[in-house]
């Protein structure tokens, strides 16, 4: 069901970029950020698709409770973010829209690269703030992007 190149929406290039910028945002903090693409989404909301990726992936298995995903159904044009119970408190609620309208900008104008690097960015400041890393970093979640159908 899943892999890791095979798909239209970026290029390996351009998928070793974001994930440059994934390793170097979870790199200040305890906060982990992955990234799951597909073509559609099977759920009349993405935020639902969302939530049950999460919990698919096993998300919420992080210490501090501070892992966020970033859901893209690009042929649908959706997006959601969803973040684990300690992240999503401390977040104004206004942040998570923003954010979402921010990719809708980005996409819209067919930066798709620019868009995910730059609500990482975000997401790692939040999560730097919040969350800051202290003594030996561990990384809890794969840091790779996960691709659906």
């Amino acid at each position: 069901m899943f892999s890791f190149f095979k798909n239209h929406f970026l290029s390996k290039k351009q998928i070793a970029r974001i994930l440059e910028c994934i390793r170097e945002n979870e790199s200040h903090t305890s906060g982990e950020i992955r990234i799951y693409i597909e073509k559609h989404c099977s759920e009349t909301e993405a935020s639902i698709k969302a939530k049950a990726i999460f919990y698919q992936f096993k998300m919420y298995n992080t210490q501090n409770r501070n892992a966020v995903l970033i859901y893209i159904a690009y042929k649908d044009k959706i997006f959601s973010l969803h973040g684990d119970k300690a992240i999503f408190e401390k977040i104004d609620p206004s942040f998570w829209q923003n954010q979402r309208s921010e990719l809708v900008n980005y996409f819209s104008k067919k930066e798709n690269v620019e868009g995910m690097i730059h609500c990482i960015q975000q997401l790692g400041n939040q999560l730097k703030m919040h969350f800051p890393a202290d003594g030996e970093q561990k990384n809890e979640l794969p840091d790779d992007i996960l691709f659906g159908k």
